[in-house]
């Protein structure tokens, strides 16, 4: 069975140096800042708001219009951005592959809706998961409503990972096959993702993966993964927000019907009609995020310098950290949500602690600085499926070490004698 492909030799990053680059930890409220809600949207480093003030500051410009010096310089950064960001995730055909949306939950939207113009029909099935977030489950169900697509999913087990026994029959006559490449919730990693994909490609069905979670902490190749399409978003990877990425085939792309009209979309307009620009841009309708795509490549720089695979082992350090600490000092009152094999999950805690409810423990916590975020995390089935409403959740990065690990365990522990 194909799993993810990992590196190999990776060194121990120091967060010390690390926090530096971060203008939000000299911030100055009587008591450091744990910030473990990361899995929401990460903190960022200098070189990203700096490479936004730049182009503000020196160049702005709008891009693919004017042949004056700041905006053809303008469109060589932007241009260049799609390029680093599609070798990051190995586009085989970068400049042409990546098209820039502001957030995954639009980039699964274009797809939807491009979609359902042609390739879908009523009766056609998609295949989704029970652990998807809604941004991967509610535009499936406006299709339903529209054109009656047919749902099907794979359910999770009570370890917090895919059941794929049936998996071959699930996707008899798929069309579609969509799935989050890491939970949000349980931080369970489909690591038998490429194996996923060969069924259902063998169906004659397109797999599109989420990877809202997944791209921001781990090295991804969506050639040898052999995936159709790839959602992601920039302001989980240290990058601004405002900005999503769509990565797809470019035979796809070149077959699918534009997703919005208006400007730089078009090569040409006419009264009685239009034709649309080659790809990327034909999905690039109106001013696209010039900025905001300068300080995502400029995230990425960042994270090609520290390393995946280094994010990946300092993730892992912390994940043991974590169970180890949160075991000894709570034993069978702390109940964590999804794989107890730290590889098999990535670096999020979902938690409930006795009868204490998730936001009261976030706000509490608060109190100390420490940032968790509590409630259903935008996955309300998979909530209902672990019998609860909501849940704390603890996610890791770059910036956390195993100091950050015992503020959250001190903090838990007061939560736990004031509900006492």
């Amino acid at each position: 069975m194909k799993t993810f492909n990992t590196e190999t030799t990776p060194k121990k990053i120091d967060v010390s140096l690390i926090r530096k680059d971060f203008p939000i930890f000299t911030r100055q409220d009587g008591q450091p800042l744990i910030f473990l809600d990361s899995g929401a949207s990460s903190q960022k480093p200098q070189c990203v708001l700096d490479a936004m003030d730049i182009y503000y500051s020196t160049m702005h410009a709008n891009v693919h219009r004017g042949v004056y010096h700041i905006a053809e310089q303008a469109t060589f950064l932007y241009e260049e951005s799609r390029v680093k960001i599609g070798k990051f995730i190995g586009a085989p055909e970068p400049e042409r592959e990546i098209i820039f949306t502001k957030n995954a939950t639009e980039s699964i939207n274009l797809i939807t809706n491009s979609l359902s113009r042609g390739y879908l029909k009523a009766g056609d099935v998609v295949v989704l998961s029970e652990m998807e977030h809604h941004a991967n489950l509610v535009p499936w169900l406006m299709l339903k409503d529209q054109i009656g697509i047919e749902l099907r999913y794979i359910k999770v087990d009570d370890n917090g990972y895919l059941v794929l026994d049936t998996l071959q029959e699930i996707l008899k006559d798929a069309k579609i096959l969509s799935i989050t490449l890491m939970s949000n919730v349980l931080g369970t990693i489909n690591h038998q993702i490429a194996y996923m994909t060969d069924l259902a490609h063998k169906e004659g069905a397109l797999v599109v993966a989420d990877g809202a979670q997944y791209v921001p902490h781990y090295k991804i190749d969506v050639a040898k993964l052999g995936i159709d399409f790839l959602a992601f978003t920039g302001h989980k990877m240290l990058g601004p927000t405002g900005i999503g990425v769509l990565w797809a085939r470019s035979s796809l792309l070149e077959t699918m019907p534009a997703f919005l009209g208006g400007g730089d979309m078009i090569a040409d307009v006419r009264l009685d009609g239009f034709t649309t620009n080659e790809i990327p841009y034909k999905f690039e309708a109106g001013t696209p995020p010039i900025a905001e795509a300068i300080g995502l490549a400029a995230a990425v720089d960042y994270l090609d310098n520290l390393g995946m695979e280094n994010i990946r082992l300092h993730e892992l350090e912390l994940l043991e950290y974590a169970f180890d600490r949160l075991e000894k000092k709570f034993g069978k009152d702390l109940v964590i949500h999804g794989p107890k094999k730290i590889q098999d999950r990535g670096g999020i805690l979902s938690f409930e602690l006795k009868k204490i409810h998730p936001h009261d423990i976030s706000q509490i916590l608060d109190q100390t600085g420490v940032c968790v975020r509590a409630g259903h995390h935008c996955a309300k089935p998979l909530m209902r499926n672990l019998g609860v409403t909501a849940t704390a959740r603890a996610s890791f990065y770059i910036y956390n070490d195993k100091r950050d690990i015992d503020a959250l365990v001190e903090a838990l522990e007061q939560a736990d004698k004031f509900f006492a």
